[in-house]
């Protein structure tokens, strides 16, 4: 089963909302299911090396991110958004996040089997 899931939030915007999504994404995976991942609005900023957990928070979502990387979940970053949206507006994503676009996320919702939003 494919699986799209979209981040729209500030990675650290005193909830565990992203936190949670990264560890259900981690979870599908290990299911056997194929994850992608879109990063949209203030989202983006997971993907930059420069956004560090908040002193006093125990989760780093950008390594977290990093990890599902690795493990081979492609990890598609809007790209007006890199400039519009986030704390780092304009800093470069780390390697393995893609730069992309509305239309790469339109034919990644019609190719997938389930889509879920954090």
């Amino acid at each position: 089963m494919k699986v799209l899931i979209i981040f729209n939030r500030e990675p650290y915007d005193s909830t565990d909302v992203t936190w949670n999504g990264l560890r259900l994404a981690g979870k599908l995976l290990e299911t056997g299911q194929e994850v992608r991942i879109f990063l949209m609005n203030d989202s983006v900023d997971m993907a930059r090396d420069i956004c560090k957990p908040p002193e006093g928070y125990d989760q780093d979502l950008s390594q977290m991110l990093k990890e599902l990387i690795s493990q081979g979940v492609p990890v598609k970053v809007c790209g007006t958004c890199m400039a519009r949206c986030g704390i780092y507006k304009n800093h470069p994503y780390f390697e393995g996040a893609q730069k992309s676009t509305m239309a790469e996320l339109a034919e990644w919702v019609t190719n997938s089997d389930k889509i879920i939003t954090f």
